[in-house]
């Protein structure tokens, strides 16, 4: 799928439709303290098998895409969420 590099969208920070820069939103840095990674760190120390038991998968067509738009005035970002799944990988073309 392929998706320009600046596009004109809705900025919040400035309340009107200004121009954007275009690129894709990554995963942070999951915390090392938030309580899932505690519990499952607790689970999986001593003696035992795996912690979770194995689930059947679930095939998915595609992955959602998040962009991250940029504002030329004001500097700040927002996302942008596709409301379905790509089905090949997202360029930012010219």
């Amino acid at each position: 799928m392929k998706v320009p590099k600046q596009i004109r969208s809705y900025c919040p920070k400035c309340n009107k439709h200004t121009i954007h820069e275009v690129s894709l939103a990554k995963k942070g840095k999951e915390s090392s303290l938030s309580r899932g990674r505690r519990k499952y760190e607790e689970v999986k120390k001593g003696y035992g098998g795996s912690p979770r038991t194995p689930k059947k998968p679930v095939y998915k067509t595609g992955k959602r895409v998040v962009l991250l738009l940029k504002c030329k005035e004001c500097n700040k970002s927002h996302h942008r969420t596709f409301p379905f799944r790509v089905k090949r990988r997202l360029e930012i073309v010219s």
